[in-house]
């Protein structure tokens, strides 16, 4: 039974608090701004439906619910707040035996769908999630607001899938400062949103899966704060085990330290331990460019960066700062001269690892690096190993070993540009007891 009077549906069944009111289409039916059909299921028919205030879902009051449009469906937040939130009571983990009975019961899977939701009011966000067991969001369109997807408190087993986050003033997916292991985002454009595209600060973040993404310009202008395509800050709390794989994530180097990829794990302290760099994150097969930063990692230990393609960072392609335990492999660092198009020509691009500590870089290819000293430069860094990598076209020296000791660059082709002699191409200052050997220099001829 189709319902039109939305006030008198809510109250009858006690269920939701404030929504306003539907907007009608010139052309169409007067439209229904919710219709529940059955139990569990929330309905928004075909049309466009205004809201002044948040449709709140309490699950251990109305039970597990599915809200879902029905045709294309969109609704303009136009009041403060999200304008969809689901509240929920568990307080347990992801493990079986740590769900209260009335959570599998009542509140399990709650599932939000096939909407556009558009915000009209400066403080309206899209959707957010507090305290639920293995919520879906998909098939989404949520653009124009603050956050797009919030995450606050404590929530288990969150699927994001298939969405488009647009436009927003704020984050994209904001994990802020919540309790939240296994996650996962797959499928979705992000683009265009102020402060980040997928941003994790603080809280207790475990088992991110961003996987197959267009993420894209989530940073701003130059006058807006610095921000990342995907962040991760642990500030106070501790963020670790995340995958970013199969992802392409761009642009823009005209904004404020752009990054792609911004990691910072210093956690907050543990009994059992002083260390504070908390890690274990995988970045792999993904594509990445036009930006500060490709991939800016601090006070990390254990990351494996793997088989990306990375060009065009304006500062750096990829800067570890403070890590341990870095493996870089099969990446493909290439200045390509069809991108100089603009001021692409300017990017430096570049490697640089300071402070760091027991890393392998094998198998890379840089192939042109701009005005900058070396196209891989290691400073107050130990125990790092280069291997079987490929330099051509850097300006000054390939490796440049900066007050680092105890590293090695071995089996590398390093092709020289200007007549530099071969020793020019790997360059020590300060530091000592690093070890150079089996490398090719690839001198040019000087009659062709």
């Amino acid at each position: 039974m189709v319902v039109r009077f939305v006030f008198a549906l809510f109250m009858a069944v006690g269920c939701f608090s404030n929504i306003a009111s539907s907007q009608q289409d010139a052309a169409s039916e007067p439209s229904v701004a919710a219709v529940q059909r059955g139990p569990g299921r929330l309905v928004f028919p075909a049309g466009t439906h205004r809201l002044t205030e948040t449709i709140q879902i309490d699950l251990s009051r109305q039970g597990v619910m599915h809200i879902e449009g029905e045709g294309r469906v969109r609704l303009i937040m136009a009041g403060s707040g999200p304008a969809i939130r689901i509240v929920g009571t568990h307080e347990g983990t992801a493990a079986p035996e740590t769900v209260k009975d009335e959570v599998w019961q009542k509140e399990n899977a709650p599932i939000i769908s096939g909407i556009e939701i558009v915000g009209e009011h400066p403080e309206a966000d899209g959707i957010e999630l507090t305290g639920t067991m293995q919520a879906t969001l998909t098939d989404l369109t949520i653009r124009r607001t603050r956050h797009a997807i919030r995450l606050v408190k404590r929530n288990r087993n969150v699927n994001i899938a298939d969405c488009h986050l647009y436009q927003n003033r704020g984050a994209g997916v904001y994990y802020d400062h919540v309790s939240l292991h296994q996650s996962n985002i797959t499928g979705c454009h992000i683009s265009y949103c102020n402060a980040g595209g997928i941003v994790v600060r603080g809280g207790d973040v475990r088992n991110v899966h961003i996987t197959g993404c267009d993420i894209e310009g989530n940073m701003g202008t130059a006058d807006d704060p610095p921000a990342a395509n995907v962040l991760l800050d642990s500030e106070d709390g501790s963020i670790g085990e995340v995958a970013i794989t199969g992802c392409t994530i761009q642009h823009t180097h005209s904004a404020a330290e752009s990054a792609n990829i911004w990691i910072d794990l210093q956690s907050n302290p543990q009994r059992f331990t002083d260390e504070l760099r908390h890690g274990n994150v995988t970045i792999s097969g993904n594509i990445l460019s036009d930006v500060q930063y490709n991939i800016r990692v601090a006070h990390s230990r254990g990351v494996a960066i793997t088989g990306n393609t990375i060009w065009k960072g304006y500062t750096h392609n990829i800067w570890l700062e403070d890590c341990e335990a870095i493996t870089m492999t099969g990446n493909t660092m290439d200045r390509n001269p069809r991108y100089h198009y603009g001021d692409g020509p300017d990017a430096k691009l570049g490697i640089l690892l300071d402070q760091c500590k027991r890393c392998t870089l094998v198998a890379n290819t840089v192939n042109g690096v701009g005005d900058r000293k070396a196209a891989l430069e290691l400073r107050n860094s130990s125990q790092v190993l280069i291997g079987q990598s490929t330099f051509a076209g850097f300006p000054v020296a390939a490796v440049l070993l900066n007050n680092s000791s105890h590293c090695a660059v071995s089996d590398c082709s390093f092709e020289l540009v200007d007549m530099q002699k071969p020793e020019q191409a790997i360059e020590e200052t300060g530091g000592g007891r690093n070890r150079l050997i089996n490398n090719i220099f690839i001198v040019p001829d000087p009659e062709k």
